[in-house]
């Protein structure tokens, strides 16, 4: 294996070389810290290059903070999509309510920021990309830890070692299999599962969420800006989760059109443009939870460790806050045991707050029953003459150390 210390300078220690296993939130976020900590850093990503496109995704509360200190602020807002209203939907179309976006997410208006996920990812590319050492088109295939350093084979057919790895490679996360077991062991199904696509904006929707629900169904066009195509959302309740359509394109577009069959609004047309999208995404709402995050020298950030559903609105926040956290460890702890264990006690509660939100996400907008559907619409046309929520205090529950040394 190949070593991948720079340093050999023996007044000096050496940089501890870092590998981290996805290119989305948290593994350039990461990078970003541990560089500035003085890591020698890898990214290894099997995309050919920073994935564009997805749906927008919130950064609130103390993930504002962590954007702030690595500089990132001015340009976060300056791509913040500003969403406007968000229109609530019976089963015939009509309008139940209007109501501002803060107000159901629980978000602090003109403090919160909505962005595309491409552009969030294209930003911290562009913050490390000079500075780190980016491996697309390439995954790990083999992890070896018998040695003194981890010994990684890609699929390439490149072999390295690495003082120590990280996975930020999502909910369905490879480096956690590898290290900890199949994902069901670590896996809460949250009973619904969603279709995510883009078609054609021929509704003249701008800056707005509209969600169409009938009792364990809910469809929604969202306009992101004044963009010439939407972001569709099909989400539908599912009390276990349909495995086999997880691994096939073809059944998960029947699945969901045999679940819509008979839904009216604007969803026939939209079961017609899922049919003919190349971007579709399907998969389940749940959540990741384990008991420990790390494994000798491997750890979890993000959703690969503790994934808290789209219910939450929280995921991109905890792992832009577990990267910082982490990195902040790493940096005050030469031995990275302590400093695994560091990370874990400091985000270990605000990441169980963030994932209890899910329950009261679920209830607020995908309800199951017709009663429950009537409770929420009542609370939402009470929103719109009610004063402005508080912040969910959930959102900002870390408190973030300064973060050092420098090197």
């Amino acid at each position: 294996m190949t070593p991948t210390g720079l340093s050999t300078d023996a007044s000096t220690p050496a940089k501890r070389s870092v590998l981290i296993s996805g290119a989305g939130v948290s593994g350039p976020a990461l990078a970003y810290w541990l560089h500035r900590s003085g890591h020698a850093v890898t990214v290894v990503e099997k995309a050919g290059a920073p994935r564009d496109g997805g749906y927008p995704v919130d950064v609130r509360g103390t993930a504002i903070e962590v954007v702030r200190r690595m500089g990132a602020l001015p340009r976060l807002r300056d791509a913040h999509v500003e969403t406007r209203r968000c229109t609530f939907l019976d089963a015939e179309g009509g309008e139940v309510a209007s109501v501002a976006p803060h107000a159901v997410a629980g978000g602090v208006e003109g403090q919160d920021i909505e962005v595309r996920r491409g552009d969030l990812v294209s930003i911290l590319h562009a913050m490390v990309r000079d500075d780190v050492e980016f491996l697309f088109d390439d995954s790990i295939a083999t992890l070896d830890q018998s040695g003194p350093g981890a010994d990684v084979t890609f699929r390439s057919g490149r072999q390295r070692t690495f003082d120590l790895v990280v996975g930020a490679d999502g909910t369905h996360s490879s480096t956690r299999k590898s290290l900890f077991g199949p994902e069901e062991r670590f896996h809460r199904h949250l009973g619904h599962c969603f279709a995510v696509f883009t078609m054609p904006n021929t509704f003249g929707l701008s800056h707005e969420l509209k969600l169409w629900n009938t009792p364990g169904r809910a469809a929604a066009l969202y306009a992101v800006g004044d963009d010439d195509d939407l972001h569709a959302f099909l989400t539908f309740h599912q009390p276990e989760p349909p495995f086999e359509a997880l691994r096939d394109p073809g059944a998960q577009r029947d699945l969901v059109a045999a679940v819509f069959a008979d839904a009216g609004w604007e969803v026939p047309g939209m079961i017609d443009a899922m049919r003919d999208a190349d971007d579709l995404f399907f998969d389940t709402a749940g959540q990741i939870r384990m008991p420990h995050w790390s494994s000798g020298r491997v750890a979890l950030v993000g959703d690969a460790a503790y994934a808290p559903s789209f219910l939450t609105g929280q995921g991109t926040s905890l792992a832009l806050a577990g990267a910082y956290v982490l990195a902040d460890a790493l940096a005050a702890n030469r031995n990275h045991t302590a400093a695994f264990a560091a990370y874990e006690r400091d985000v270990r509660e605000f990441v169980a707050v963030n994932q209890a939100l899910a329950d009261n996400g679920a209830a607020t907008l995908f309800p199951t029953t017709a009663r429950a559907l009537e409770q929420r619409d009542a609370r939402l046309r009470d929103l719109v003459t009610l004063p402005p929520a508080m912040p969910r205090p959930a959102h900002s529950a870390l408190t973030l150390p300064p973060f050092g040394p420098m090197p």
